[in-house]
């Protein structure tokens, strides 16, 4: 049983535990465990930004890069060539993730109003769209410099070039959609983008 307490009223959710589980499941599984804290503080970042987020956003939230989870290895070939912004590739992770957590929604039963809510949300959680698609896409942004943007540094740049880490930090801090959630990333992004430029031998 989980609880969340928004504004001195208590919201009980039936789905979002059990999809925050599954996605801790299939990360560890597949061992990559260090994802896990960005899709936590994605879900901490809707809530701050919006107190009465519903559970569809929060199990957006936790689950809008499900499919990374089962990528084959073969992907970074990929990425290498197309780069990480490439819109063929950015669709089908946005697409994927989206059927794989509404086929886990479906065996568990959630109504059907929830999953496809869920599904409009993460199929569109890179590019945004309404407000609550933009809600995603900002808390994810917010969180990948929080959580990601140390790794993009520290171990891309060799793979990939710095151009293409560049462009990517740039992608995820500039596709904030208000003035006011830019602030809170700014010093982050601010942060990674000199280190990246300082950085010898990239």
């Amino acid at each position: 049983m989980s609880f969340f307490i928004f504004a001195e009223v208590i919201f009980y959710m039936k789905y979002y535990p059990k999809v925050e589980e599954y996605v801790k499941r299939v990360y560890a599984k597949k061992g990559k465990k260090r994802s896990i804290p960005h899709f936590l503080r994605t879900v901490h970042w809707i809530k701050k930004i919006r107190p009465d987020a519903d559970e569809a956003l929060l199990i957006s939230g936790v689950a809008h890069d499900i499919e990374r989870a089962f990528r084959d290895k073969n992907i970074w070939k990929e990425i290498k060539g197309k780069g990480f912004l490439n819109e063929e590739f950015l669709a089908n992770h946005m697409d994927n993730s989206a059927k794989v957590i509404g086929e886990f929604l479906e065996k568990e039963n959630a109504p059907e109003d929830l999953i496809k809510r869920v599904k409009e949300l993460v199929s569109h959680h890179e590019i945004g769209g309404d407000d609550d698609q933009n809600l995603l896409m900002d808390a994810d942004s917010i969180s990948f410099f929080e959580n990601n943007a140390e790794r993009f540094f520290t171990e891309f740049p060799k793979i990939f070039g710095k151009d293409k880490i560049r462009e990517k930090f740039d992608f995820m801090f500039n596709r904030i959609s208000t003035e006011q959630r830019k602030e809170i990333a700014r010093p982050m992004y601010k942060k990674y983008i000199e280190l990246l430029e300082k950085a010898p031998g990239l």
